[in-house]
């Protein structure tokens, strides 16, 4: 590369942009101006791509980026975005979580169909406990399909909203969570095809070993 070479382009990749769109080319663009690392027309030898990265990964968004330079005198970027798996709506905050427990801004431009948690959330619970039982959940086709909501009341204890089924999962805390929903599983597989969905308001799953059922 001709040490006197200038950059005449700036190329930008953002992975998975038709699923989601989080991030999109200009706003890379825009925040590159805003810190004067906008290569186009620097001396490619001036251009330091480390420091794009670094700029470009303060963005809570991103996930990864990786900044080079070609022999044609461009800078290539390739931006992967996070991908959210739970929506926290509470009087702490409005937010993602997202696949590497940490979490997103709400964006204005896209809405992701993920489990909804609501009520007394701390940004502590939802990147530990909340973001096990999301991972949890998009691993599991069965229970990913049936848990709608997620509710946590002021005490921690935990309630889950089903899809189907008009009763109220009061799961306690998230301990032995995989255990108690197995329990269920049992429980939705044996009694709810005699009894049917609609004869039981709550089934509390808290105690060990046993689910006490609320007839409504």
């Amino acid at each position: 590369m001709r040490q006197d070479k200038v950059c005449q382009d700036l190329q930008v990749v953002v992975k998975d942009s038709l699923d989601k769109h989080f991030v999109s080319e200009s706003d890379l663009v825009s925040i590159l101006k805003k810190a004067d690392l906008n290569p186009i027309k620097k001396p490619m030898d001036a251009i330091n791509t480390d420091k794009i990265e670094t700029e470009l990964k303060k963005n809570e968004m991103i996930a990864r980026v990786e900044a080079y330079k070609t022999p044609s005198g461009i800078i290539k970027l390739e931006v992967e975005q996070k991908i959210p798996i739970l929506r926290v709506i509470s009087s702490r905050g409005n937010f993602y979580v997202d696949n590497l427990g940490t979490t997103m801004p709400v964006s204005f431009r896209y809405v992701a169909d993920v489990p909804l948690v609501s009520g007394y959330v701390e940004k502590e619970l939802a990147i530990t406990d909340l973001y096990k039982f999301a991972l949890f959940l998009q691993e599991n086709e069965f229970w990913n399909n049936q848990i709608e909501q997620i509710y946590v009341h002021p005490d921690n204890e935990v309630e889950l909203i089903p899809r189907v089924g008009n009763h109220r999962i009061v799961l306690g805390s998230f301990d032995n969570f995989e255990e108690k929903l197995d329990n269920l599983r049992l429980f939705y597989d044996k009694v709810v095809p005699k009894t049917g969905w609609e004869k039981y308001s709550i089934l509390n799953l808290k105690y060990k070993d046993q689910i006490v059922c609320t007839k409504r």
